[in-house]
């Protein structure tokens, strides 16, 4: 068997994707920061077969999922049509996470992301081609999104926009395209993600999407998020931290209230989130420090802030925040280079 072998990391959405059309685009533009060590390798090993079909074997963590092995083939059925370079052959998959999965922590964005790079490195392999960078990786971005939707903006580095706007030239509803018109500042953000709970969560990121087919506020909320988008794109060009900090928090709160107020009604925050949040605001009201939360889907806090006061907030997070985490899990990431093959 040939192997081909790609990390793909997790991304943290500033501006939130909540709501979809179609077949996987998005009802308002969102914008993340692509994340370095909340990542998904995957190796995929294959060899030709005497099928007229494909076939494929999964291991999650050196175990087999049938779960996730079932949402991969159901993936390449449905997109069969840009796969049957796969006619033939069969795939062994193997999967291993650097985070939790399910927590909130977009492990669909890291593990959909991986597989559609592998799979764009295997039709390479399997057409003897070689395709261009930034075309590989636009064509990874639109097959990730079929997959799952913020797994289009993991395959590029630092910041990446999803979603047509006229903030952002090339910006797209099929794909992602990185975001480098930034201040350096940005650059060396830190993301630590505050473990409020692993447990899987009640509700999967599709369901809670599916909510606001029928929301009271999704229209005002999609005009929100343009306008957010809009704003944040300013702030990230002329680093005005204030600005970020405000709007990345309204967006996190936001996608929460829409949860909270959906019919069915979800709750994804935790007890501890909220003590951990009035914690955060107290001690940047105390320290004037430019720290900014936001949360995806779940009840874990991603907090950010530039590295020159890494070593003031870490020890902080240890003193005081650590005992509302569970186990005191903190997970120490930051700003990242993108995908990797290797």
């Amino acid at each position: 068997m040939k192997t081909i072998s790609w990390r793909c990391p997790s991304n943290i959405a500033l501006v939130k994707y909540w709501g979809k059309t179609g077949i996987q685009l998005p009802c308002n533009p969102s914008i993340s920061f692509t994340l370095r060590h909340a990542y998904t390798d995957m190796a995929v090993s294959y060899e030709k077969t005497t099928a007229t079909s494909f076939s494929l074997d999964f291991l999650f963590e050196n175990q087999p999922n049938e779960k996730f092995k079932d949402k991969i083939v159901k993936f390449i059925h449905t997109h069969w049509e840009k796969l049957n370079f796969l006619q033939g052959f069969h795939l062994h998959i193997q999967s291993t996470n650097s985070f939790p999965h399910s927590t909130g922590i977009a492990s669909s964005a890291s593990s959909m992301g991986a597989l559609t790079l592998t799979l764009c490195s295997l039709e390479d392999e399997i057409k003897e081609t070689s395709t261009p960078t930034a075309e590989f990786l636009q064509k990874a971005s639109f097959l990730a999104r079929l997959a799952s939707g913020s797994a289009c903006r993991s395959v590029y580095p630092h910041l990446a926009v999803w979603g047509a706007t006229a903030a952002v030239a090339g910006s797209s509803d099929n794909y992602a395209v990185p975001f480098t018109a930034f201040h350096p500042i940005f650059k060396t953000y830190q993301n630590r993600i505050l473990i409020a709970s692993s447990k899987e969560k009640a509700v999967s990121s599709r369901a809670g999407h599916a909510l606001m087919n029928n929301h009271p506020f999704a229209k005002v909320r999609y005009e929100q998020a343009n306008n957010h988008l809009n704003n944040l794109v300013v702030a990230l060009q002329t680093g005005d931290i204030e600005a970020f900090t405000d709007i990345t928090e309204q967006e996190a709160l936001t996608l929460h209230a829409l949860m909270m107020n959906s019919s069915p009604s979800v709750i994804l925050m935790q007890p501890n989130t909220l003590v951990v949040l009035d914690l955060i605001k107290e001690f940047r009201a105390t320290t004037k420090l430019p720290i900014a939360y936001t949360l995806d889907a779940g009840p874990n806090i991603h907090l950010l802030f530039p590295q020159d006061i890494a070593s003031q907030v870490d020890t902080w997070l240890d003193a005081v925040v650590k005992p509302y985490l569970e186990n005191g899990r903190i997970i120490r990431d930051e700003v990242g280079e993108g995908a990797t093959k290797f």
